[in-house]
């Protein structure tokens, strides 16, 4: 654990409030010393996780000083009903935590749980449902875990698509899916190094048996493993995901200083001598065509810059066109040509990129054009204009890893607004 500075507190009895980031209350507690209560919350952080997941997420500790213990224990309760504050809520709402169970049958899966009856390896608790749940339904999709219900002997739709495990067929042999779940168990503990050398073994064995396919499926998780562990680490990350994007590898609430060498490759990746201060990026998100929408998110100097974040309920369309619906937000975005960035990232490909610059040759108006790009997510392929045919991003390269932070937090954005409207609307 980093070094924690514990407030100074006065030993008055009285009631303390734990904030976060964005100035709410997440805690109210009450106390006979409100400096012993406090401090036994910091001695305590390695041991109890609902502390730990308290003291995470807190930036400032404030307090009221009371006449007495009863009185503190009035305004405690006062305080909980008008604030609401979520670790008071949760804590107290019976099983507010949920877990990823991987079950001990015969054949285990991977399980979303709300406690922890089973028998099996567990990982969690995790306090915000959401987060958890996106991660399970990765986890799911990317390695093929889902179970089928159905008895077909070619396999059901799901699994011709590579989301079904395949036990609806006749011929299901379960090993490779126990090697996918394993693997899967792996990632989440965090085992880069162990699984790159598990994949690459099963590859091996895979080519000196002749079964070429199985070899170049496993592959593709090989060429992934960075962006599977980046998505990850997002998906459990801050909801904002500060903690994940630009400069990445330090937090950006702690860092005081830009990271000069990753401006500099990124100045040379796009062969100009202007510095990028600026980089928006955008997203399209829909439900089978319906409930069409785009978000924009804005960073400046390595840090988000929420207040010029935006979110856009495509107006021009009825059914699905990238294309179209990202031309309309960008047109929307940039009325104010003050508003255009140095550098525009798009979620897609050549023809995202190529609709993109077609709303700019209506905005030439304004004198300005900034850098486009575009990042395809099947290959991670970068586009651009002295890049044409694109190029395979290098995940591991801080560059590579912003490019991919970027189209991830917009993608978030977009999703979540995405909901949000089908939940409103239907």
């Amino acid at each position: 654990m980093e070094s924690i500075k514990i407030p100074h507190l006065p030993s008055s009895s009285g009631v303390y409030l734990f904030k976060n980031r964005d100035n709410t209350i997440i805690y109210v507690g009450k106390a006979k010393s409100l400096k012993k209560r406090v401090a036994s919350y910091f001695q305590n952080y390695e041991k109890d996780w609902k502390i730990k997941a308290l003291i995470d997420e807190h930036t400032s500790i404030d307090h009221i000083i009371t006449k007495s213990e009863p009185e503190a224990l009035i305004l405690e309760a006062q305080l909980i009903k008008q604030h609401q504050p979520k670790f008071n809520v949760l804590l107290k709402s019976g099983q507010p935590f949920v877990y990823l169970l991987f079950t001990t049958e015969n054949l285990p899966k991977l399980e979303f749980v709300r406690n922890k009856k089973k028998k099996g390896t567990y990982f969690g608790p995790f306090l915000h449902k959401q987060q958890a749940r996106s991660v399970y339904h990765y986890l799911l999709k990317t390695f093929r875990l889902e179970w089928c219900k159905s008895k077909i002997e070619q396999g059901c739709l799901k699994y011709h698509i590579d989301l079904c495990v395949g036990n609806c067929r006749s011929s299901f042999n379960p090993e490779e899916y126990l090697f996918r779940l394993e693997l899967t168990k792996n990632i989440l503990k965090g085992n880069y190094h162990q699984s790159l050398k598990d994949l690459k073994e099963r590859i091996a064995l895979h080519s000196k048996n002749l079964e070429f396919e199985k070899a170049k499926n496993l592959n593709e998780y090989v060429h992934n493993l960075d962006s599977i562990f980046a998505t990850l680490k997002t998906k459990f990350s801050d909801k904002r995901y500060e903690h994940d994007v630009f400069l990445a590898t330090t937090p950006i609430h702690k860092r005081r200083e830009p990271n000069i060498a990753l401006a500099e490759s990124l100045k040379d990746f796009l062969q100009t001598d202007k510095p990028i201060k600026t980089i928006d990026c955008f997203d399209i998100s829909h439900f089978q065509s319906s409930f069409i929408v785009g978000s924009c998110i804005r960073f400046a100097h390595g840090v988000p810059d929420k207040q010029h974040f935006r979110r856009f309920k495509v107006r021009t369309l009825k059914e699905q066109n990238d294309y179209a619906a990202l031309q309309e937000i960008v047109l929307r975005r940039y009325k104010d040509p003050v508003e255009i960035p140095d550098l525009i990232v798009i979620d897609g490909g050549k023809g995202q990129l190529n609709a993109v610059k077609a709303s700019f040759d209506k905005l030439r108006m304004s004198g300005t054009s900034p850098q486009i790009i575009s990042l395809a997510k099947r290959e991670e392929r970068i586009f651009m204009d002295r890049l044409p045919n694109g190029i395979v991003l290098d995940q591991k390269t801080e560059l590579g890893s912003l490019f991919i932070a970027l189209r991830d937090y917009a993608h978030h954005f977009a999703i979540s607004y995405h909901r949000k409207r089908r939940h409103n609307e239907l």
